[in-house]
């Protein structure tokens, strides 16, 4: 059975999540880790820090003090991707 909320990335196929609305929320994410409301796209809403805390990469490879910038924000993408948004 399907779940009934999409992923961030099904989303972003579908164009209601743009490229603009991926970055900026990763953007939020690595100025403020705290993050928990995020509003993008067509009204979606997003807790960014319980994104990356429950996909275990993302949450290991950000508390990872040799982890590159550019890896930290690859793993916190994809948690987002891989986040359920709430309809705002």
């Amino acid at each position: 059975m399907a779940d009934s909320h999409p992923t961030t990335g099904e989303h972003y196929k579908a164009k209601a999540v743009t490229e603009e609305d991926v970055v900026a929320a990763v953007d939020a994410f690595m100025a403020d880790p705290t993050t928990t409301v995020f509003v993008f796209g067509d009204g979606y809403r997003i807790d960014l820090a319980e994104a990356v805390r429950s996909h275990e990469w993302a949450s290991v490879t950000v508390r990872t003090k040799d982890a590159t910038e550019h890896l930290k924000r690859a793993a916190v993408r994809t948690a987002i991707l891989l986040a359920r948004p709430e309809k705002s």
